[in-house]
């Protein structure tokens, strides 16, 4: 169902970038094409935040879900492009001041940002880490082809999937919130000789995936609170006379940087990552199209931060919690269980089974492409720096 919704909204996007560069051609050339490039990056970041805070009301339950999330990366890759097709309109003026300074603001905070990309993805492995346990589960509690009733050997193997995993978040979240857990890889090929993640004290002995780092990988004081603090320092709307000085550039650059900001704060919120926080100070003007979409869908985050009192790394994404509350109830029935059991009991664990069944294969259909549109928000933030440091305009000053 969200592949279809994603495949919409991707046709919906090209046709706002589309239509908008139409528009500009339209207008003719000079300050009439600029307005209408700017006004359609407004646009653009109006109508992808209402649509993400239009989707997370219309499904109370589905705010920082996996498909909510994917919604997000994706609103951001398409703000981000109609950024860079105005940057490219406007390579003359980029590189004069004060707007070179603008730039190299944004970059720096886009740049900060690949270190929560990295520590992303390596939540999105813990993660996969837990469903493996989910499905030793599953499968001792639903065997292929068995057609007998649930015995109490099945009953012991299923206990202690869920009593590791258990054991395996609490470590994990122990290791992040203390900011000293092992180093995130980057965007590389894994290698099955490599060396593996380093261990913090707690977790001294437990074999973890293996991998080859190359760069961008975070200090084991890394700290995705502070990296956010960061990003967001010093963030402000522009003024009346930085508008006037900028040609108007400072508008969608603070635009720009403040979408940057949102999209890691939301993905801190809801991935497990070292040393996660949330005290990010965010406020927009309501002089901004987007400004009550984009605060909405921050109070609601905040107030479900509070409602959980999450101090720790597991993060806040819908499926976690799905996760904690179904293996919770299935270990208090498998403790309360006596042999042979009643008919109700084995019903009632068949049913739990199957919904521990429902969220692995959320996870196995919904973790893989979340990756990749990480993966692929690095790498455009990578082509987008490269390009502003090879810019005719840049070159030539």
């Amino acid at each position: 169902m969200y592949a279809k919704d994603l495949s919409a909204s991707s046709s919906f996007g090209r046709s706002i970038l589309s239509f908008r560069r139409d528009q500009a051609m339209d207008t003719g050339a000079g300050g009439e094409q600029q307005d209408a490039l700017m006004l359609g990056f407004q646009s653009c970041v109006e109508y992808v935040l209402v649509d993400l805070s239009a989707a997370a009301a219309a499904d109370g339950d589905g705010l920082l879900s996996i498909a909510w999330i994917r919604r997000l990366l994706h609103a951001f890759l398409l703000c981000h492009e109609e950024f860079r097709a105005l940057l490219l309109d406007r390579g003359a003026d980029i590189a004069r001041p004060p707007v070179d300074r603008l730039l190299a603001e944004y970059y720096d905070r886009a740049i900060k940002a690949l270190d929560i990309c990295n520590a992303v993805r390596d939540g999105i492995e813990q993660i996969r880490r837990w469903r493996a346990h989910l499905e030793i589960a599953v499968a001792a509690l639903r065997p292929a082809g068995s057609g007998g009733g649930i015995s109490e050997g099945q009953v012991r193997r299923a206990r202690k999937a869920l009593t590791d995993l258990a054991v395996l978040m609490l470590e994990d979240r122990d290791a992040g919130s203390t900011a000293i857990s092992h180093r995130n890889r980057s965007f590389g090929r894994s290698s099955g000789s490599g060396s593996s993640y380093a261990s913090s004290p707690k977790t001294t002995g437990r074999q973890v995936s293996k991998f080859r780092s190359l760069s961008w990988s975070v200090s084991r004081s890394w700290s995705a609170a502070r990296q956010l603090q960061a990003i967001g320092s010093n963030l402000a709307a522009p003024r009346g006379h930085e508008v006037v000085a900028t040609a108007g550039l400072a508008v969608p650059v603070y635009t720009a940087s403040a979408v940057l900001l949102f999209t890691m704060w939301c993905v801190v919120a809801a991935i497990p990552c070292q040393d996660r926080g949330l005290q990010v100070h965010f406020t927009v003007p309501r002089t901004f199209p987007w400004a009550s979409a984009v605060t909405s869908l921050h109070e609601r985050i905040v107030e479900e931060s509070k409602k959980r009192d999450r101090k720790s790394s597991a993060g806040l994404l819908k499926e976690i919690r799905q996760i904690e509350r179904c293996t919770q109830q299935l270990t208090e029935l498998m403790q309360a269980i006596k042999f042979p059991m009643a008919e109700g009991e084995e019903k009632e664990l068949s049913h739990r089974a199957d919904e521990l069944a429902q969220i692995c294969d959320a996870l196995t259909e919904g973790l893989e492409p979340l990756e990749r549109q990480v993966r692929e928000i690095f790498l455009r933030i990578v082509r987008s720096r490269t390009e502003s440091l090879n810019s005719p305009a840049r070159a030539a000053n």
